[in-house]
C-alpha cells in the first residue's frame, strides 16, 4: 500500500476532489460580496451617505463588467431605491448570499462526507484483504483484538481527514486569503496588522501541537494494547478461572488504564493551553483593531463603515486560520497513525492477490501425486519441527502418520495442507510447487481438519458448508424495487476497490458435495451420511429436539410433529411401556409433573419472567382463594420447607444434594428456616403476604415421585383438577399471551420439540428413560425420511454461538470433521482431528470415515495423524514419525511384520 496518505488519497479520490474544489473556488464570489454589504448597510441607509438631498435616490444592484478591448459593459441597469428602500434591499441581498454561502457548504460538505466515506470503505477492505492473505504463522504472534480495532477505529479518522485533505486547505485558505484582502482593500495598515498575526499563530500553534502528535501516537498504542489485553482474557477466561489468575490480569488491565491516563491527562493539560494561547492571540487582533482603527476613525483617516467592515471581515478570519492549523495537525496525526497502520499490515510472505482470484476455473485438478522432498519445517521461533523429510502420497493411497506430539507428523500434515511453508526442501503436488498454485486449486482439492477447529457465528449448516463457499454459484434474485438499490451497491463497490460479490447469492455447489458410491441423489442424503460417519447425526437430532421452533420460518413443522406425537405414543403402546411418559390428559392428574402444572394445565411461556405476573393476574388469584388451594399451598409448603431446613440446613451450598433439587438453592433453604419461625401455628390468613408467597411457590413446584414427602394425597388432586377446569372456564384473555394450555391437537409454541412431541412427562422412575426415548425417535425417524430430513434441517440451524462456544468440545471435533469429509477433494488431510476421544469411538471413526471415502469416485488419498499405533490396521501404508524425523515409511503389511519381529 502507497505509505503517503496524501498521496493515497489523491490516487483513489482524484475525479471528485477537483469536484468538490471547483465549487470551493466558485463559492469564494459569494463569500468576498459578502464582505463588502456590511459596509454598504452601514456607509450608505444607516449614514445616509448619497442620500443627502430630500428625496434622494441610488442605483441597486448596477451590474458593469469591464472587458479588456471592449471596454465597460453593462449587464443590468439597476434600480433606482431612496434610503429605506435601499436598507431593505441590501439587507434583503445579504441574507440571500448568507442562503447562498450555506447551500455551497452543504454541498460541499456533503460531497466531502462521501468523499471520506468510499475511502474509508476502501481503506478498511484492503487491510481486510490483507488479513486473508497473511500467511498463517503471522497470526500466532497478532493478537485478533489489536487488529481488529486497527481495522475499526484506528483508521476511522483517516476517512475522515480525505474529504478535507485538499478541500479544507482551499476552502479554508480561500476564506482567509479573501478576508486579508479585503481588510488590505479597506486600509494597507490594518491589513499588515491582520497579516502579522495570522503569521504569528500559523507559526507557534502547530510548533506547540507536535507534542499532542507525539501523545496521541502514545495513546493510539496504549489503546491497542488494551484492546488486546481484553481480547486476550476473553479467550483464556477458563485458564483465569482454572488458575486464580484474575487479579494477576486485574493488576495488567490496571496498569494499562493508569498508563492511558497518564497520557490522556497530559493531553488535555497541553491542549487546552495551546487553546488558550490560540483563542488569546485571536482576540489581541481584535484589540488592535479597535484602538488603532478607532483612532484612525477619530482622526479622519477611516470612515466607520470601513471600520466595521475590516472588524466583520477579521471576524470571518479567526475561525478559518484555527481550522487551517487544525487541518495541519490533523494531517501529521493521522498520517503517523496510516504508517502505524500500514506496517502492521505488511508481510513478506504475504499471498499475492491473484492466488485467491476466482479464475472461472473450479474444476482445475491437483497435480499428482503428493510429495514432500527433504523437508525441514521450523516455528516461529526458529526450533525444528521436522527434518529433512521425503514423502510421496499417491491419489488414492491411505496413509498413517503415526507420532507424537514433538515428532513432526502434525506439522508435516498442515505443510501438506499449505499451512505451513517449508524452510528447505519442497512440497510438490505432481512437479509443481504446492505453494507456487493458487488457492482456488489448492483450497478446493485438498481438505483438512485438526482437533482445535474454528466455528464461525451463525449456524451448523453454515459451519459444515463454510468449506464449499468458494464462488457464488447462483445469482441472488431482488424484486424489482430492490434492483435500483442493487445497481447503487454495485456501483459503490466498484468506485471503492471493493468486491462486487453478494453475500446473499448461493455459494454452495452441489457438484462440491462429497457423495458416496451408494449414490445419494441430495446434497442433505450425502451430508447425512457424513454426518452418521462422524456420529454427529445424534447431536443434529438433539439440537433439533432441544429448539423452540418459530412457526413462521417453518410452517410445516407443526403437523410434522403432531403427527410424530401421534406415532409416539402408539411406538410406547406397542413397547408395552405406556407409563414411561405421562401424558397430558385435561381430566387426570399428572404425578410427574408439578402442582402449578397441574393447576394451570398449560405450559408457561419464559416461566422466570412471566409465573410472577401469572401470579398477579386477578383471575388466577381469584380462582385460588375461592377453591382455597391458596391455603392447602401454604400449608403444603410450610411442610416441605420445615423438612428441607432440618434435612439440609447445616450442609455445604456446593454440596451433592442440592443438584437434586430443582428450583431450589441453598440460599432459598437457608432464607426458608428464617421465616419459618414466624409462621408456626398461625393460619395463612394471619401471616404477611410476602411470607407465604415463598411457602405457596415451595408446594406449587413441589413433585411427589421426585421429593417423596407423602404429601400428595387423593382429595389433593382432585381438588387441583377442580380448580384447573374451574380456571379454563374463563381464562383471561391476558392469560393467553403467557402460556399455552395442553390440548393434544394442538401445538405448544413455547415448548421445545421433544416436549411437543412427548406431550407428558417422563417417569424419572425409569433410570434409562431419556435413552428409551431416544431409541424410539431414532426408530421412528429412521423409518419416514421426509421426517428425518425435517428434524436434520431444523437441527442444522441451530446457531453454534461465537467460536462454536454452544457446543460441547467434542461437537466442535465432529463438525470440523464433517466439514472436511463433505467436500470432494483429491486429498483429505486429517490432523489429529479425533484425539482426544474414547479409543474404541476412535476406532469406529477411522474406520467409518476410511470405507466412506473409498466409495468416492474421486478416489481420493488420505492422510490421517494419529497418536496410537493401534489404528494403522485401516490403512495402506504407516508412516513413523519420532522427535522430528521420519523414522519409517513402509506399507501396512511390512510394518506389521517388523512390528512383530521387534517384539519377539
Amino acid at each position: 500500500m502507497e505509505r503517503n496518505l496524501i498521496r493515497y488519497i489523491w490516487t483513489h479520490t482524484k475525479q471528485e476532489q477537483l469536484i468538490v474544489l471547483t465549487l470551493v473556488l466558485l463559492s469564494m464570489i459569494p463569500y468576498y460580496l459578502a464582505l463588502d454589504l456590511p459596509k454598504q448597510i452601514v456607509n450608505g441607509p444607516i449614514q445616509g451617505q448619497g442620500f443627502e438631498a430630500e428625496g434622494a435616490t441610488q442605483l441597486f444592484f448596477q451590474t458593469i463588467i469591464d472587458l479588456p478591448y471592449f471596454g465597460s459593459v453593462e449587464l443590468f441597469s439597476g434600480m433606482e431605491l431612496d434610503r429605506l428602500d435601499s436598507l431593505w434591499a441590501l439587507s434583503a441581498l445579504f441574507l440571500a448570499f448568507v442562503i447562498i454561502k450555506g447551500i455551497f457548504k452543504l454541498n460541499i460538505n456533503t460531497l466531502k462526507g462521501r468523499l471520506g466515506e468510499r475511502l474509508l470503505r476502501r481503506i478498511r477492505y484492503q487491510l481486510v484483504d490483507r488479513i486473508l492473505r497473511f500467511p498463517p504463522s503471522y497470526f500466532k504472534r497478532a493478537k485478533a483484538g489489536e487488529i481488529s480495532s486497527m481495522v475499526k477505529d484506528e483508521v476511522e479518522p483517516m476517512g475522515g481527514f480525505a474529504g478535507d485533505a485538499f478541500v479544507q486547505p482551499a476552502l479554508l485558505g480561500g476564506q482567509a486569503l479573501t478576508a486579508l484582502t479585503f481588510i488590505f482593500v479597506q486600509h494597507f495598515w490594518l491589513g499588515m496588522i491582520a497579516v502579522c498575526m495570522a503569521l504569528f499563530q500559523a507559526f507557534i500553534i502547530p510548533k506547540m501541537r507536535m507534542r499532542l502528535i507525539e501523545l496521541g501516537r502514545q495513546r493510539q498504542l496504549t489503546a491497542r494494547q488494551l484492546a488486546g489485553r481484553v481480547s486476550e482474557i476473553i479467550d483464556g477466561i477458563q485458564t483465569i478461572h482454572a488458575y486464580d489468575t484474575s487479579n494477576y490480569e486485574r493488576a495488567g488491565i490496571g496498569g494499562l488504564l493508569a498508563t492511558i491516563f497518564k497520557i490522556r491527562y497530559d493531553i488535555y493539560q497541553w491542549k487546552f493551553f495551546v487553546k488558550f494561547l490560540n483563542n488569546f492571540l485571536a482576540q489581541l487582533t481584535p484589540f488592535l483593531f479597535y484602538s488603532i482603527g478607532g483612532y484612525l476613525t477619530i482622526k479622519g483617516g477611516l470612515d466607520v463603515g470601513q471600520l466595521v467592515a475590516v472588524i466583520n471581515a477579521y471576524s470571518e478570519l479567526p475561525g478559518p486560520l484555527k481550522e487551517l492549523i487544525d487541518w495541519d495537525l490533523a494531517r501529521q496525526d493521522v498520517q503517523v497513525k496510516y504508517e502505524q497502520v500500514i506496517n502492521q499490515f505488511e508481510h513478506d510472505d504475504m499471498l499475492a492477490s491473484d492466488m485467491q482470484a476466482i479464475n472461472g476455473n473450479a474444476d482445475q485438478p491437483l497435480p499428482l501425486p503428493l510429495c514432500a522432498a527433504n523437508v525441514t519445517l521450523e516455528d516461529e521461533s526458529g526450533a525444528v519441527l521436522l527434518r529433512n523429510a521425503t514423502v510421496r502420497i499417491e491419489k488414492g493411497e491411505t496413509v498413517a502418520f503415526v507420532g507424537g506430539a514433538s515428532s513432526g507428523a502434525s506439522p508435516l500434515a498442515q505443510s501438506l495442507s499449505r499451512l505451513l511453508p517449508p524452510v528447505s526442501g519442497r512440497i510438490q503436488a505432481g512437479q509443481v510447487d504446492l505453494y507456487s498454485l493458487p488457492e482456488t486449486i489448492t483450497g478446493r482439492r485438498i481438505s483438512y481438519a485438526s482437533n482445535d477447529p474454528y466455528l464461525f457465528v451463525g449456524t451448523l449448516k453454515e459451519n459444515l458448508t463454510y468449506g464449499l463457499k468458494h464462488e457464488p454459484v447462483a445469482v441472488h434474485l431482488v424484486s424489482e424495487s430492490e434492483q435500483a438499490q442493487k445497481k447503487w451497491e454495485y456501483s459503490e463497490a466498484r468506485r471503492t476497490g471493493n468486491p462486487t460479490l453478494d453475500i446473499n447469492s448461493d455459494w454452495v455447489s452441489e457438484n462440491s458435495i462429497f457423495r458416496p458410491g451408494s449414490g445419494a441423489d441430495t446434497g442433505l442424503a450425502a451430508a447425512r451420511v457424513v454426518f452418521d460417519t462422524v456420529q454427529l447425526t445424534g447431536d443434529i437430532v438433539d439440537f433439533a429436539l432441544n429448539t423452540i421452533v418459530d412457526l413462521e420460518a417453518y410452517p410445516d413443522i407443526r403437523n410434522t410433529i403432531l403427527n410424530l406425537r401421534k406415532d409416539f405414543r402408539q411406538e410406547l403402546e406397542a413397547r408395552g411401556i405406556t407409563d414411561l411418559v405421562a401424558p397430558f390428559e385435561f381430566e387426570g392428574f399428572n404425578d410427574h409433573a408439578m402442582l402449578i402444572e397441574n393447576f394451570l394445565f398449560g405450559n408457561v411461556v419464559d416461566p422466570e419472567n412471566t409465573m410472577p405476573l401469572i401470579a398477579e393476574n386477578s383471575h388466577f388469584g381469584k380462582v385460588m382463594s375461592d377453591t382455597g388451594l391458596d391455603v392447602d399451598f401454604f400449608e403444603m409448603g410450610r411442610t416441605i420447607a420445615a423438612n428441607l431446613v432440618e434435612l439440609f440446613a447445616d450442609l455445604p451450598e456446593d454440596h451433592p444434594f442440592f443438584q437434586n433439587l430443582d428450583h431450589i438453592t441453598a440460599d432459598d433453604i437457608a432464607a426458608l428456616g428464617k421465616i419459618l419461625p414466624k409462621v408456626e401455628n398461625r393460619a395463612m390468613r394471619q401471616v404477611n403476604r410476602d411470607n407465604t408467597i415463598p411457602f405457596i411457590r415451595l408446594a406449587a413446584i413441589y413433585i411427589e415421585p421426585r421429593y417423596r414427602l407423602g404429601l400428595l394425597t387423593d382429595a389433593m388432586k382432585k381438588k387441583i383438577i377442580a380448580a384447573r377446569k374451574r380456571f379454563h372456564a374463563a381464562l383471561d384473555p391476558k392469560l393467553l399471551t403467557l402460556m399455552d394450555p395442553y390440548k393434544a391437537d394442538s401445538y405448544l409454541t413455547s415448548a421445545n420439540l421433544l416436549e411437543n412431541i412427548l406431550f407428558g412427562k417422563v417417569d424419572i422412575s425409569y433410570g434409562d428413560a431419556s435413552r428409551q426415548i431416544r431409541n424410539i425417535l431414532s426408530d421412528l425417524l429412521g423409518r419416514h425420511q421426509e421426517l428425518n430430513f425435517a428434524i436434520m434441517k431444523l437441527g442444522l440451524d441451530f446457531n453454534v454461538g461465537a467460536g462454536g462456544r454452544l457446543l460441547t468440545e467434542a461437537q466442535r471435533i465432529k463438525v470440523g470433521l464433517a466439514r472436511a469429509i463433505i467436500r470432494r477433494s483429491d486429498y483429505y488431510i486429517l490432523n489429529r482431528p479425533i484425539a482426544g476421544f474414547d479409543p474404541d469411538i476412535q476406532d469406529e471413526i477411522v474406520r467409518d470415515t476410511l470405507a466412506l471415502l473409498s466409495e468416492s469416485a474421486d478416489n481420493p488419498g488420505v492422510i490421517w495423524v494419529l497418536s496410537h499405533e493401534r489404528f494403522t490396521k485401516f490403512f495402506q501404508r504407516v508412516s513413523i514419525f519420532e522427535q522430528g524425523t521420519l523414522k519409517e515409511d513402509s506399507a501396512l503389511e511390512d510394518y506389521i511384520q517388523k512390528t512383530k519381529s521387534n517384539k519377539s
